[in-house]
């Protein structure tokens, strides 16, 4: 009997065992069965929501503005007559605006359709950075970064409370994943073109890199990204509007966030002076180490997108957390018997690149589960000031402690995220109870075993979200 996939080929297309039946791909293409990997690989791509894949551009273009300054930063300075500390205050300002304004953004667009808000604010961000090449004096760039820091601090948010809302509930982890490869993806891709770019024609350039990918993700929200009606009612008080979002959970989650940023930014931030002293890393050897890091940062984001939706959004982060704590421990253990050789350092830092973006998605899918998505653009806004407020600690605190001892760094990184995961035990032995477990081997389409007092049950009675066994 001949194989679906042969009887697939078109007349035209070559015979025998070494082409694929589905693209014709040659026999050298890796295979599963007799269908190449390559064919299965455009099948998850196209089953890939257009407005997702928006989305995580406009994550792309967010993150690859936050750090493309880093690049630039001494020709900016020399350029505009002023110091390079006083430049890298861009960063802090940035920084700064952000965190401060993306919760107050999220009360105050509340009432507003999601699309129409990350449109409006895709518009002033590209404006903000095309406008670059304008400016001839620090202040007036300055302004620039603010009008694009405010615009951020509604996109990301935006973003990621789209993708939890308009995700199946069985596949919002690796919804959330998606739109936070963006991110890796800035770090990974963005950021470098961005230097490459501004090394070539000029720092101005580089900033008008990031508007045009900011038009670039702006063009198709407007066409792929559906509109969703304001989640609020238009009388709702911003008393009742913080309620769900700030009871002790959700305070709590904030909070692990803060811890464990800072913890992992304090070992990223002073990673050359470390590596140095651990293994002697060279410019060249660093630049080479981190992208592979960053590799490993995009396997890390989709893989716990996956973890999130098939053991929930708890046990996902418990695990990243752990892998990350046991990565710093190695690391320790590494730098006591220094100098150690260059492969060990980059099959850790993967491990650890990996381990530290598997967090990110867990946490977002922690407070959705919590607040709900009706309530998700308030949550991802307190998620991502939270984590802002984490990196400031996180830098402060790794300046102290590569004076005192670059082999603090990943001490004290394992300690913090020790103690957040910690907090988030605690919150869940500590979560009231009532609530009954989903019966995941429903399957599909399928209703569950039991749904007395479940998510949406407490959602339709006015309640807050039911608590669900291992969850918080």
């Amino acid at each position: 009997m001949a194989s679906p996939s042969s009887s697939r080929r078109s007349p035209g297309a070559p015979s025998g065992p070494s082409v694929c039946g589905h693209c014709f791909i040659s026999g050298l293409a890796p295979r599963k069965g007799n269908i190449c990997y390559l064919y299965l690989v455009s099948v998850a791509f196209r089953q890939t929501p257009l407005w997702l894949c928006t989305l995580t551009l406009a994550a792309f273009a967010v993150q690859t503005d936050d750090f493309i300054i880093i690049g630039v930063l001494p020709e900016l300075a020399r350029d505009l007559r002023v110091s390079e500390g006083a430049a890298g205050q861009l960063v802090t300002v940035y920084s700064l605006v952000y965190a401060l304004a993306a919760p107050a953004w999220a009360l105050l667009l509340a009432r507003i359709d999601r699309k129409r808000a990350l449109c409006g604010a895709l518009v002033v961000f590209a404006a903000a950075n095309l406008a670059v090449p304008l400016v001839t004096s620090f202040p007036a760039l300055m302004s620039l970064r603010v009008s694009a820091a405010l615009a951020a601090a509604v996109v990301l948010p935006a973003a990621l409370a789209a993708a939890a809302a308009l995700a199946p509930p069985d596949r919002r982890g690796c919804y959330l994943s998606m739109v936070m490869t963006g991110l890796t993806g800035a770090v990974l891709i963005g950021v470098p073109a961005g230097t490459y770019i501004g090394d070539a024609i000029g720092w101005q350039a580089t900033f008008v890199f990031a508007g045009v990918l900011g038009a670039a993700a702006l063009l198709p929200a407007l066409v792929t990204v559906p509109r969703s009606p304001a989640v609020v009612e238009p009388r709702t008080g911003v008393g009742e509007l913080l309620r769900p979002v700030l009871d002790r959970t959700v305070l709590v989650v904030l909070l692990v966030t803060v811890v464990t940023v800072a913890g992992n930014l304090a070992f990223q931030t002073y990673l050359a002076p470390f590596l140095a002293g651990l293994a002697s890393v060279t410019r060249r050897q660093l630049a080479l180490l981190l992208v592979l890091s960053g590799v490993a940062g995009l396997v890390g984001t989709r893989l716990a997108g996956r973890c999130v939706d098939q053991y929930g959004s708890l046990r996902a982060l418990v695990a990243a957390g752990g892998l990350f704590c046991a990565g710093m421990a190695a690391f320790c253990g590494l730098w006591v018997s220094r100098p150690v050789p260059l492969l060990p350092v980059a099959a850790l830092l993967m491990w650890w690149s990996a381990a530290a973006w598997a967090v990110p998605p867990a946490v977002q899918a922690l407070m959705v589960d919590r607040v709900g998505p009706e309530r998700a653009t308030q949550a991802m806004a307190l998620h991502s000031s939270s984590a802002y407020a984490g990196a400031a600690v996180g830098g402060g605190l790794g300046g102290v402690l590569v004076v005192v001892d670059a082999g603090l760094l990943p001490a004290v990184a394992a300690v913090l995220v020790g103690l957040a995961l910690g907090g988030v035990w605690w919150a869940a032995r500590s979560a009231r109870p009532g609530a009954n477990v989903p019966n995941r081997s429903a399957g599909p389409g399928k209703p569950e075993a039991n749904t007395a007092g479940s998510e949406h049950g407490a959602r339709a009675a006015g309640g807050p979200p039911a608590v669900r066994d291992g969850e918080l």
